[in-house]
């Protein structure tokens, strides 16, 4: 405690104290208080009454002035985590590596962290720069330094409708550009997944990667090696899911980080047969996204995998392996290698499995079969990834057809299909020497057989 207080004291940030950050009046950003989640000014009110000083901060801001609904909100503030979760009923601290407080109010979790310090010779990182650990609290100004990019380095307060810009931040994303903070290359050191960053960012927001900022990263990009994989599978959705997956993938190509970067990528954009596959099932994703629906992170994993799966399954088969045991081999081993570098969770990993072990059950057509295939909780799931099969050419539209008019067919409907798909009857062979239930002589059985 007393060298963390130390360095606080006898600390040195040039770059933070360089000059006075501006106070940008609400004619020229556009935020009133009103279009803030309530939850996010009630936790700003109550840090200031207490004698704090607290901004709604990053993402929620920036997203604000670009006109976009933010999905949650953040508050920076002076206080420390004790401190703020004794303002608050509802609120716990969590984290090691920099220590947050989970604010709840109604529906709405908050995230409120205290202000960080800069990095000094002090910070410890491993052989590559990465920081490991960062439990040091500063002033606004080397909050403001710390973080990646201008656009995210804003501060709002809502009783005053200013927004407190250090570095520039609402020139740039009013000038459509996407600066670092700092030097890029140090940056990236400090952490890798500001690369992947910087491409979402820019893609969600219409942005123009800085040369300084996209320079870097394609020499730098193996340092994602280095990244625990919880990280890399959370930064990956975020980018799948950010409602521009189909522009982040291009973007991803274009400055060189589907190689090494994440082997998902790699699958993907280096099967010409699973491209277009892939592509289609992300243009869904940003549909869903715009509309406001719900996304399911197991079905979008199985469409970015499949084709490796299918890869796997066609060379078991090849070589004489029983295709149903074959195909979960398959699936074993695409997801066992993929799990060396993306923390997958079990759920999800679960419901993966479940879409692609529906895919040969949809072949049959006839009998009982696709009466119990519709009543499966899967059902809609897998139907959807057949769906996307025959789009890409896969397989035959004729099957994704033929399930689409079984589904909303009437009994007798459905009944007319199975006939129609199932064709002659053949004679069932039975097991000499047992008798079926209601049946007469055996030998008769047998004497049809010769």
């Amino acid at each position: 405690m007393i060298r963390k207080f130390l360095r606080r004291v006898f600390r040195r940030d040039d770059a933070s104290l360089s000059h006075a950050p501006a106070t940008i009046p609400v004619a020229r950003h556009g935020i009133r208080r009103e279009r803030v989640s309530p939850g996010a000014r009630r936790t700003c009110e109550a840090l200031q009454q207490a004698g704090h000083k607290a901004y709604v901060v990053g993402g929620a801001v920036r997203d604000l002035i670009a006109g976009i609904e933010p999905k949650d909100y953040d508050i920076a503030t002076d206080a420390t985590p004790e401190q703020v979760r004794g303002l608050f009923r509802r609120a716990r601290i969590i984290g090691r590596r920099f220590q947050i407080v989970h604010v709840m109010q109604g529906g709405e979790t908050l995230e409120v962290s205290t202000f960080r310090a800069a990095h000094d010779a002090h910070t410890a990182k491993d052989e590559h720069g990465r920081v490991l650990r960062d439990n040091v609290f500063g002033s606004i100004a080397e909050d403001a330094a710390r973080r990646d990019f201008t656009v995210n380095a804003l501060y709002y307060d809502p009783a005053s409708e200013t927004v407190i810009d250090y570095h520039h931040g609402v020139a740039d994303l009013q000038q459509k550009t996407l600066r670092m903070i700092g030097e890029p290359t140090l940056r990236y050191r400090e952490d890798p997944v500001r690369m992947l960053r910087a491409v979402r960012l820019s893609a969600k927001l219409g942005l123009t990667l800085d040369p300084a900022v996209r320079a870097p990263i394609r020499e730098m990009a193996d340092l994602m090696q280095n990244v625990p994989a919880a990280r890399v599978f959370d930064e990956m959705l975020k980018l799948l899911f950010s409602g521009h997956a189909v522009e982040c993938v291009k973007r991803l190509r274009e400055d060189g980080l589907h190689h090494g970067l994440l082997p998902l990528l790699d699958v993907i954009l280096e099967q010409p047969l699973g491209e277009k596959f892939v592509l289609l099932a992300l243009a869904g994703t940003d549909a869903r996204v715009k509309a406001g629906k719900s996304l399911s992170p197991g079905y979008l994993f199985a469409t970015l995998l499949w084709h490796e799966v299918l890869a796997a399954w066609e060379l078991r088969k090849a070589r004489g392996d029983v295709p149903i045991p074959a195909l979960y081999e398959a699936m074993e081993d695409v997801l066992n290698q993929q799990g060396e570098k993306l923390a997958i969770t079990r759920r999800i990993v679960g419901d993966i499995k479940d879409i692609w072990a529906l895919q040969p059950r949809f072949e049959k057509r006839a009998g009982k079969s696709p009466y119990r295939l519709l009543e499966l909780p899967r059902f809609r799931a897998g139907y959807d990834f057949l769906l996307l099969r025959a789009e890409s050419g896969e397989i035959d539209m004729e099957i994704s057809t033929w399930w689409h008019d079984f589904q909303n067919a009437d009994p007798d409907g459905r009944e007319a299909l199975l006939i129609a798909d199932s064709g002659p009857k053949k004679r069932r062979r039975r097991v000499r020497g047992k008798k079926a239930a209601g049946e007469g002589d055996p030998l008769a059985g047998a004497a049809s057989e010769g």
